[in-house]
């Protein structure tokens, strides 16, 4: 594997409320200079939550997706408070959008949502044992709570509104770890 390259120079190029791109000048080990933009991460972090209500039921929820200018199915998410641990985050995430908090949360895994140009991640969690327990949230309109059997996971991928690669990541290591579990 070769060296990583070394940047050269590091420059502020946009910054809007969300996004701030960052323009790098790099210099790779055979030689090569190229110019590089990324999205900077901002805040403190993001995650997501693969609720379990019960053995074999998901709770996923229908929400405005304005990238796609349409409505689809997810997994509860969204960004981490200042002073929150990712947990906390993912269970006042849960209980904003579900009206569930969980008595136990599994970290599955930190994803890179696309490491050519962005630096954003999102820490993904199992929630199981729920309870009935909601926190108002910020969502601009009441979100639709879904569920679905976890056994019929391939009709859930066969849906045309479930459509986000972190939440499709997320199934699948929530569908292996439960598998490991045995």
């Amino acid at each position: 594997m070769p060296s990583k390259p070394k940047i050269l120079k590091r420059e502020a190029i946009a910054n809007s409320r969300y996004f701030k791109v960052e323009q790098l000048a790099m210099a790779f080990s055979n030689g090569e200079q190229r110019d590089y933009q990324k999205l900077r991460s901002g805040g403190f972090g993001a995650v997501m939550v693969i609720p379990l209500r019960d053995d074999d039921s998901l709770l996923l929820i229908r929400e405005y997706g304005a990238g796609v200018d349409d409505y689809h199915l997810s997994f509860p998410k969204g960004a981490v408070d200042e002073g929150e641990t990712f947990s906390e985050a993912a269970n006042r995430e849960l209980m904003e959008e579900t009206g569930y908090g969980a008595k136990r949360l599994v970290p599955l895994r930190e994803v890179f949502l696309s490491p050519g140009y962005m630096e954003h991640s999102i820490h993904i969690f199992l929630a199981l044992e729920l309870y009935p327990e909601s926190r108002e949230g910020d969502e601009p309109e009441p979100i639709e709570l879904v569920p679905h059997p976890l056994s019929d996971a391939d009709a859930l991928l066969d849906r045309e509104d479930f459509i986000e690669g972190r939440a499709i990541a997320g199934l699948f290591l929530a569908q292996r770890w439960l598998a490991q579990q045995g």
